[in-house]
């Protein structure tokens, strides 16, 4: 039986269904949910990462001053913030459904994030979407979900496709606890 339950989630609204499909899998198990959102510049819509220092200056591809970086710190600022909003949104209406749910939001590549938590959580179960990305387009961009599936120290669930597909997944695994 799941008794906890890692959510990995992230700025698209694929998240929306992977949120709603978690919470109903803990509402059936009674299982605590813990979400999780990877700041990263992997992330579709993140903003571009900086280069490291070079002689304790930061340079940033066709940048010509310290504005440039301001600008680019404004934009992450905002990204950390609207990840933690719709963090504390989604374990609000958990927490509505009586489900106990916690949430953190880490920097860093989004799969190592998701197994170093599950792995320090001691989950049991990973809730996480698939963009569907296959052949050269995972190759070059990466797949968290199948990073994940790999390393992960627990079950993976991975809810991909429409909503169809998605609801008939999380029936099959609440069927099979």
């Amino acid at each position: 039986m799941y008794t906890k339950i890692l959510v990995a989630l992230d700025q698209s609204e694929a998240s929306r269904l992977v949120f709603q499909q978690a919470l109903e899998l803990a509402q059936g198990t009674q299982a605590e949910l813990m979400l999780v959102h990877g700041l990263s510049s992997e992330e579709e819509g993140s903003p571009v990462p900086l280069p490291p220092p070079v002689d304790g200056s930061y340079w940033m591809p066709g940048a010509a001053s310290a504005v440039d970086f301001d600008i680019w710190r404004e934009s992450w600022e905002r990204y950390e913030s609207e990840g933690i909003d719709r963090l504390r949104q989604f374990a609000a209406m958990a927490n509505e459904q009586n489900v106990a749910t916690e949430f953190r939001q880490v920097v860093g590549s989004p799969g190592k994030v998701i197994c170093n938590l599950a792995r320090q959580w001691g989950a049991n179960l990973i809730v996480i979407g698939n963009r569907g990305r296959s052949g050269l387009t995972e190759l070059m961009l990466g797949s968290v979900s199948s990073y994940v599936v790999h390393r992960a120290p627990c079950s993976v669930l991975v809810l991909r496709g429409n909503r169809q597909t998605q609801v008939e997944s999380a029936e099959q695994a609440t069927a099979a606890v």
